[in-house]
């Protein structure tokens, strides 16, 4: 089957995210786990996990079916010592508040140079905060979200996912994350089947099909290979409705979390039937 579903809002407690999800038709869904513009944010309660879990199962989402993102001003490649270990400190809190409420997922943005080191040393670095988070955490699984390579951004690239994969210590707590409007503004194409096919395939050979853990499916503003990371509603952008019929009727992206990212989160019910209705 199919798990199509959206980033809901955690407003109330987290615990209103599975009700979120519930309200809109999804069969999975995406989160933060806190306030994502802050650095800290006190220690989940007792009774709000107790009401996440109950909800979760209420509405059928297992573990595997939701994935939380972990805050925005994260940057475990940092070449700033300070900064660097303030990300890791608060990438491995993310990580803990995951496993809490009985999460195996955490999906984050790799990293950024910044100018200041190359690229190899970044993703070094990026690397070794994955395996410390890895360490300090017993079942939740790092997924890395490939990005549209904005600015210093790394994980625009194939290879770039591969090696921070191949650096990480624990292979089978390691996944990936891909987003279409990423995908299509660092230059991957997927406006035909032809292009979406080849696009698929060279990341198999590159990274593997294995590690996928879940989807953004979003439509870009922007045209191929901008480098801007513009989400458009589904259909509304300049990738085109193949690319979302490409996914919703390959088997390879059965039972991981497909997450809508899109604009108006009063269309995602809509949008949710509208890709349901592309795998028929």
């Amino acid at each position: 089957m199919k798990r199509v579903g959206a980033h809901v809002s955690i407003a109330g407690g987290v615990e209103n995210a599975p009700l979120q999800a519930i309200s809109i038709g999804a069969k999975a869904f995406a989160m933060f786990t806190k306030n994502q513009r802050q650095w800290r944010a006190p220690k989940l309660t007792t009774p709000s996990i107790d009401a996440f879990r109950k909800n979760c199962s209420e509405g059928g989402y297992k573990p595997e079916y939701i994935l939380p993102h972990d805050s925005y001003l994260i940057n475990l490649g940092s070449p700033d010592p300070l900064k660097l270990r303030n990300a890791r400190e608060a990438f491995i809190d993310e990580m803990q508040r995951v496993e809490s409420l009985g999460l195996c997922l955490l999906n984050f943005h790799p990293g950024s140079h910044l100018n200041v080191i190359d690229e190899d040393k970044c993703l070094q670095l990026i690397a070794e905060s994955i395996n410390m988070a890895l360490n300090a955490t017993k079942n939740v699984t790092a997924v890395i979200e490939n990005t549209a390579g904005q600015g210093t951004n790394l994980g625009y690239r194939f290879e770039q996912l591969a090696s921070l994969v191949d650096q990480v210590e624990d292979k089978t707590r390691v996944g990936v994350c891909l987003d279409t409007c990423h995908l299509f503004a660092s230059g991957y194409d997927l406006q035909t089947t032809a292009a979406i096919d080849t696009t698929f395939k060279e990341f198999d050979r590159i990274v593997g099909l294995g590690y996928l853990r879940g989807m953004h499916l979003n439509d870009a503003l922007r045209p191929l290979g901008s480098r801007l990371d513009r989400h458009a509603s589904i259909g509304k952008g300049t990738i085109g409705m193949e690319a979302f019929s490409y996914i919703m009727r390959h088997p390879a992206f059965e039972e991981i979390p497909l997450i809508l990212e899109t604009p108006d989160s009063d269309q995602w019910s809509a949008e949710i039937s509208l890709l349901y209705s592309l795998g028929k």
